[in-house]
């Protein structure tokens, strides 16, 4: 990037940037995949994932990457070529995402939470054809049908005891022998020992950093439904950079960290998989979250460095005898993804004697733009600083082009070497969020005198629940699509434990019945688990303007009526 001559007055935040650390440092973006390949060679025989228990070195993970690589080139893949990671965390995720950019393709990553029909769209909206999953049913019966619908002609297939130690490996078929998928004879699988079995030669195409994509991240962006957030190779090599900066100054973190977040999300990719690789440290991959389990797991192995979302540390800290575990080892605490309540936030650093610092992102940004100082733990309430190499204005609301003055309010805009080239095929929407070299984030919020970025509201109606982007139109649809409903509005109201979570107000056709249980049923198969409204509501109308549009801020303002109410009503 250019290197933007710091000025005090028009950058506050440079009075408050951590000694040691340069805002107008001037990345240089290589290819991604030149961050497994470095740390290969740095740390060779050192452990890069530690799996139940099974652990793979750098060496390791690096050699089955390159030979991926050449399994997809020996497939037909050209330069540009989509493949999508259909994954839990799991050593495979990291083997494929890197092989995938060795040998020029795209990597598309896709929630193996996903119902059948947002797989179908992501798979129709970006062009993939060939799709990595573990050979797990509950993964492979969503895909069987894609098969047939999308241009998906190749499904590579993972195992699952083959990932586990010895011990484990002899035992795991019969123990998972229900929940193994079976898809031998069927040409559109192939087994990922089949798929690896070559010399691991491979020559990249020739990548420009700047121009050549890297990965499609699929968000609701600012409205709307899922568009593919296009990250080049420089956007999420030189976020790795900037993240990486930021945290130098915390050497006792860059040994182990735990990988409980889902590396398909911006957030995991960046904090926690790409990071750990650039410092050389081991990732302890999680595949499921389990409370207890991961309290244990953290007394057991140690880890120095843990990212999560509030929803988990309110769950951790929830968790009965969670005192008798050790959780004294963690020296980096990073939380994103929602706001983290203050009583969370002291009652975990309590138990870990480590700060938690917040930060800020989003998936056209790869996703970090914003983080406190690890070295003072920033200010309440704050999303931090911005990160070296970025700038934060806010706009005014009215134009979206003017700024404000210093602690006004009014829309946070980001430029930086890790904002999205755009929206995949969507130049309508890039136009929309991409002005002037600014990236509109559709959030409101203000910058102190110290330069702190804070977030007072959201402009958009998107649901952020557990770290998750929930799109209202997206379950309005669903809903709507059952033969009682006449119209319904979904909104996220405030969850102590989720940040917020999914109502819906519906109103039933004449004559019409609808309980919530047969509700969550019928969209059982249309939406995932975290989409569903926890929260329903039925009315015989719902508020409208005069032309007859729905209007969800009635709601939302009755929500947070009602919220402030039982504040005020003595326990």
């Amino acid at each position: 990037m250019a290197r933007v001559a710091p000025q005090m007055a028009q950058w506050p935040w440079l009075r408050s940037y951590p000694s040691g650390i340069d805002w107008d440092t001037r990345f240089r973006p290589r290819p991604l995949h030149h961050l497994l390949d470095t740390a290969a060679a740095q740390h060779g025989a050192k452990p890069c994932i530690d799996f139940l228990d099974r652990r793979w070195s750098y060496d390791e993970i690096k050699a089955l990457s390159d030979r991926f690589a050449r399994g997809l080139i020996d497939l037909g893949l050209e330069p540009g070529d989509r493949v999508g990671l259909f994954l839990p965390n799991c050593p495979y995720f990291v083997i494929a995402y890197f092989g995938i950019l060795k040998a020029g393709g795209v990597v598309v990553n896709f929630n193996p939470l996903y119902a059948e029909r947002e797989i179908e769209h992501q798979i129709l909206d970006s062009g993939v054809t060939v799709m990595v999953t573990m050979g797990l049913e509950a993964l492979v019966a969503k895909l069987r049908p894609q098969i047939e619908r999308t241009a998906l002609r190749r499904i590579i297939v993972c195992s699952l005891p083959k990932a586990l130690p010895f011990a484990k490996r002899l035992f795991a078929p019969f123990a998972l022998s229900r929940e193994l998928a079976k898809t031998e004879g069927d040409v559109h699988f192939i087994p990922f020992e089949d798929f690896t079995d070559n010399d691991g030669a491979v020559t990249p195409p020739e990548i420009d950093p700047e121009k050549t994509l890297a990965l499609l991240q699929y968000t609701g962006g600012t409205t709307g439904i899922a568009k593919g957030a296009a990250l080049s190779h420089a956007n999420v090599d030189c976020n790795a950079q900037q993240v990486t900066a930021w945290f130098s100054d915390c050497p006792e973190a860059a040994s182990r960290s735990v990988g409980i977040l889902p590396l398909f999300h911006a957030f995991a990719m960046t904090c926690v998989m790409n990071w750990s690789i650039s410092v050389g440290a081991e990732m302890v991959l999680v595949p499921r979250f389990q409370p207890e389990g991961l309290l244990k797991l953290i007394d057991k192995k140690k880890p120095t460095a843990f990212c999560a979302v509030p929803t988990l540390f309110t769950a951790l800290g929830n968790t009965p005898d969670i005192d008798k575990y050790d959780l004294s080892s963690i020296k980096m605490i990073i939380s994103g993804g929602a706001p983290l309540p203050m009583e969370v936030r002291q009652d975990f650093e309590r138990r870990t004697a480590a700060r938690i610092v917040e930060g800020y992102g989003l998936s056209e940004a790869s996703p970090v733009v914003c983080v406190n100082p690890p070295s003072t733990g920033g200010k309440a309430g704050s999303i931090g600083l911005p990160l070296p190499g970025t700038i934060c204005e806010v706009l005014s609301l009215e134009d979206r082009r003017t700024p404000v003055g210093a602690g006004e309010i009014g829309e946070l805009t980001f430029r930086g070497p890790q904002v999205m080239t755009g929206y995949w095929n969507r130049p309508d929407a890039t136009a929309e969020t991409i002005i002037d070299g600014r990236l509109h984030t559709g959030d409101v919020g203000r910058i102190d005198e110290d330069g702190y970025v804070f977030i007072t509201d959201r402009l958009k109606e998107m649901i952020i629940a557990s770290g998750f982007k929930i799109y209202p139109r997206n379950v309005e649809e669903a809903i709507y699509a059952h033969p009682s409903v006449k119209e319904c509005a979904v909104i996220g109201i405030g969850d102590p434990y989720r940040g917020q979570t999914v109502k819906a107000v519906i109103a039933l056709k004449s004559g019409a019945t609808l309980a919530h249980d047969e509700l969550n049923h019928f969209l059982s198969d249309k939406l995932s688990p975290i989409e569903i409204p926890k929260i329903v509501e039925f009315r015989d109308e719902l508020p409208k303007t005069a032309v007859g549009k729905i209007q969800k801020k009635i709601l939302i303002d009755e929500e947070r009526a009602k919220a402030a109410l039982q504040t005020e009503i003595p326990s």
